[in-house]
């Protein structure tokens, strides 16, 4: 079937209305109408092959929020008209061990992505939730809570669940002291993430005006990275860092400020390798820096409920698809708190 879509037709092009083609309704699927879609980053390097891997026609978005317009034979876990959203994966082989472990985003067959994947139907490209319609398998659609702002949930399906995986896999609770590098899209959800939990927030920043803002988002201290004085004055007192800046950076300073045990985990990818940590930190206080990926399904409904629970949603920025190249650009100078979101129902096609 077709539908309307923000259609990427080749790398050097901006984004324009068309149409596009995906699978007919299979037994086990959700067709769902999207009401709203985050812009990530990803989706830029994603229309304009900055990773040399985009498949063209190209619809990006993977911050879907949406209704159920329709459902499969096999259906049981969802119903007409119930809110959904779906992430970064629309499928995984489902046999595999991490799969069989409910972490399929480390699926060793590699998961589908919601779009410029390859569906397993069809064999065509997926596409993703800059468009009217998206289908998923329903073991890859998860239930949004009813008392969110749904604008503001979109960017909790890759942004949110990005940082909050790590913060589950290492046990981070009440009392624990969590660093987060940058505030971003990532950065500003990993503030309110870890606060909620209980956790005291410091907030590393090289902009000194973001001070307030990450108060305002849960944040009890604030350290300009570029302060050696103060970058000193925190040293050794942290449990884990969640670095979620996508630029090459120096780590040292970073794990200078982790206690013993600490973890400095990565969940920004640069575009350049960072440069190589000093090992001698790391061995004699038994430092460890990992990465982590996305999060998995039940990773991802759990962090909606836990946000559900707690009123937390993204900070948000709302426009239709006739401005997303503008909010490419400005995504690129960084001219926006802390997320676009499009509005799909206000999108002319």
């Amino acid at each position: 079937m077709k539908i309307n879509a923000l259609v990427a037709s080749q790398a050097s092009q901006p984004l324009r209305a068309g149409q596009v083609e995906i699978r007919n309704l299979q037994p086990n699927d959700v067709m769902i109408e999207v009401l709203y879609c985050g812009v990530c980053h990803s989706d830029l390097h994603m229309a304009r092959n900055e990773w040399g891997v985009s498949r063209y026609p190209l619809v990006a978005g993977h911050e879907i929020v949406g209704r159920v317009a329709a459902v499969g034979d096999n259906v049981t876990l969802f119903a007409m008209g119930q809110t959904v959203g779906v992430g970064v994966m629309v499928d995984a082989c489902g046999q595999c061990h991490f799969c069989q472990q409910q972490e399929e985003q480390y699926c060793e067959a590699g998961f589908t992505p919601t779009y410029n994947g390859i569906d397993k139907y069809t064999g065509a490209s997926t596409f993703g939730g800059y468009a009217g319609q998206v289908i998923a398998d329903q073991n890859f659609v998860v239930s949004v809570p009813d008392n969110l702002a749904l604008n503001a949930v979109a960017p909790l399906l890759c942004a949110g669940v990005t940082v909050w995986s790590p913060l589950r896999h290492f046990n981070v609770k009440a009392g624990d002291r969590v660093g987060v590098v940058g505030l971003g899209g990532l950065g500003h959800m990993a503030v309110k993430l870890a606060s909620a939990l209980g956790a005291e927030v410091t907030l590393f920043t090289t902009s000194p005006e973001k001070g307030a803002d990450a108060r305002r988002l849960g944040a009890s201290q604030v350290v300009v990275s570029r302060d050696a004085a103060q970058m000193a004055e925190c040293q050794t007192s942290l449990d884990i860092i969640l670095d979620c800046v996508a630029a090459p950076h120096d780590l040292d300073p970073y794990l200078a400020t982790l206690k013993t045990n600490g973890q400095l985990v990565l969940v920004g990818i640069p575009d350049q390798p960072h440069p190589s940590p000093n090992v001698t930190p790391m061995v004699f206080r038994r430092l460890s820096i990992s990465g982590t990926s996305i999060g998995s399904i039940k990773e991802t409904q759990e962090m909606l409920d836990f946000c559900g629970q707690h009123n937390i949603t993204a900070d948000v920025e709302m426009i239709t698809g006739e401005e997303v190249e503008t909010a490419f650009a400005r995504m690129l100078t960084s001219d926006v708190k802390y997320r676009f979101v499009i509005d799909m129902q206000k999108t002319g096609w």
